[in-house]
């Protein structure tokens, strides 16, 4: 079976939601402006979607190793 760090994965997913949040917010007016203001929304339910998983997969770990 091929190890690997899930956590390290999810982590990385969560980093790509949190720059395209900044981003979101960075030119939040024109998305705003152009009825895309929902964008932010999605950006924080991926973040949050993210630490969830990140919770599950830790405790997935966690039982892996007992």
């Amino acid at each position: 079976m091929v190890r690997t760090d899930d956590r390290r994965a999810v982590l990385a997913g969560i980093g790509v939601w949190v720059v395209a949040l900044v981003v979101c917010l960075v030119d939040r007016e024109r998305l705003v402006a152009g009825g895309d203001g929902w964008w932010v929304w999605v950006c924080v339910a991926g973040i949050g979607l993210g630490v969830v998983g990140l919770a599950h997969v830790h405790r997935q770990h966690v039982r892996e190793r007992h």
